[in-house]
Parts: C-alpha cells; sequence; structure tokens
C-alpha cells in the first residue's frame, strides 16, 4: 500500500555515526590515526558520511569517540562539522561497542524524535527515504538495512521481514528470537532507523553490541529488515578495501 510522501516530522533529523571503534583490521594507519579518519578521493569516512546524510536533510550528528578522539574532535571543529551541527558522545573512558555507544549518547538526542545511524567505515548511496518509508509503513521500533551479499554472520528474518534470529554459519551458531517456520537470511549493512522509545526497552549497561540489542528485542517488539539492492554499499574495514572504495566513490 502507498502511504504518500512522508511528511517532514516523520523523517529523522538527527543520526549517530560509530566512530570510536579501534580499527584493528584497519592497521597501520590505525596505530597512529582513528579510522574515521582515513582518505577516500581526498575526503575522510567521517566527511563523507556526515555529507551522506546532509542530502537527506540530517544536519545533527553525534560522533561518538575513543580511539584517538582528540584528533577526530579536531577535524569537526576545523571543518566546522563540514556543514552540520556535530555533536561530541565521549568514550574516551572505555570503549561500550555499538549497543552501549548508541546508550550513551542517548543524552545528545533530540528526545521522542526518531534518528538514524549509521557506521564511519560503511560508505554507501542507500536511499535512506526509502529506510524511514519503510520504517514508518511497517510501525516498527527498529528498521535496518539488509541484503543478499554474502559474509559468515547472518540476520534471520520471516517471510514478512521481521527479525527473528541470527547465525554464524562459520561456526554454525545460531540464536533465535521468535519463533517461525521458515526464515531467511540476510546481511546487515549498518544503516538504521529507530524511534526514539527504543530507549525505554534497553535492559543493558556498560558494553555491548548492538546485534545482542535487537535479538533481545525481536523477542517483544517489531524489528524489521529493508532489503536494498542496486546501490553501492562497501565496507572500508580493512586497508585493502580502500582502493575498492575509491573506485566506487570518486
Amino acid at each position: 500500500m502507498d502511504h504518500g510522501p512522508l511528511t517532514i516530522n516523520s523523517r529523522p533529523r538527527q543520526a549517530l555515526i560509530f566512530c570510536a571503534g579501534l580499527g584493528t583490521r584497519f592497521k597501520p594507519w590505525t596505530d597512529q590515526h582513528p579510522k574515521a579518519l582515513a582518505v577516500i578521493n581526498g575526503r575522510s569516512l567521517l566527511q563523507r558520511n556526515i555529507e551522506y546524510l546532509q542530502q537527506y536533510g540530517i544536519t545533527r550528528v553525534i560522533v561518538n569517540v575513543h580511539h584517538f578522539a582528540d584528533q577526530i574532535i579536531d577535524a569537526i571543529e576545523k571543518s566546522r562539522g563540514w556543514g552540520s551541527e556535530v555533536l561530541i558522545s565521549d568514550e574516551t573512558d572505555a570503549v561500550l561497542e555499538t549497543g552501549g555507544g548508541l546508550l550513551k549518547a542517548r543524552p545528545l538526542l533530540t528526545p521522542g524524535e526518531p534518528f538514524l545511524t549509521c557506521n564511519a567505515d560503511i560508505l554507501t548511496d542507500l536511499d535512506i527515504h526509502a529506510l524511514t518509508r519503510f520504517h514508518k509503513e511497517n510501525d516498527a521500533l527498529i528498521s535496518m538495512a539488509v541484503s543478499e551479499r554474502k559474509t559468515s554472520r547472518y540476520l534471520l528474518f520471516d517471510a514478512e521481514n521481521t527479525l527473528c534470529g541470527w547465525r554464524n554459519i562459520a561456526t554454525g551458531e545460531e540464536r533465535i528470537s521468535r519463533a517461525t517456520s521458515t526464515t531467511r537470511q540476510r546481511a546487515y549493512d549498518c544503516v538504521v532507523a529507530f524511534n526514539y522509545e527504543v530507549f525505554d526497552h534497553i535492559p543493558f549497561t556498560g558494553k555491548f553490541s548492538l546485534i545482542d540489542l535487537y535479538l533481545h528485542l525481536a523477542k517483544t517488539h517489531t524489528i524489521k529488515g529493508m532489503e536494498h539492492a542496486g546501490d553501492r554499499w562497501v565496507d572500508v574495514g580493512k586497508p585493502e578495501s580502500v582502493a575498492v572504495a575509491e573506485k566506487m566513490f570518486p
């Protein structure tokens, strides 16, 4: 069913970019720098993600920092946020992973308003408006971009694209949140729409991953996966990924 265009008020105007990771796969760059400042064709991963969000009217951005936090803060200050309002969620005391990083950033997010999260080391031109529309139409608590790309760890969805579990095909480990007769495995592509009320349902504290949070919440709440195809997506997780990213994102 076509619900028509989104109103401005139903579109996220704020986002969290995860930049706090140690970037161990990206050595030797990360021995001296944060991965978020790795350069792809003259622009850092962080700058590219901030500018990507700007294309969809998202100009209030929270950036979490830990590894070489001072370099990220300095880059943001010198560039004046590349035209966005950029706030710092300081995790220099401890690495909190993605779930803990989200919870730590809560005071910087506008209460009651939806928001987006993405990873600094992912570059994509996925249509955020399409994800937001999908999220609203499905009345979901959380909606994430997923795809059929090959990986070793998959999220499991039922026929209605509702999250029901997780599988590691390398180890055979599986975690099921809700029973379903058939499942489809899809790769997690790290662009996610949240309702602010998610904070009312987080039982964890300290260090935890978003995947653990998704699997917990999927038992009692609607978490959806939106399949996307035909757009650009690359994980700039390793040094050899830079050449791939530079071909894909001139």
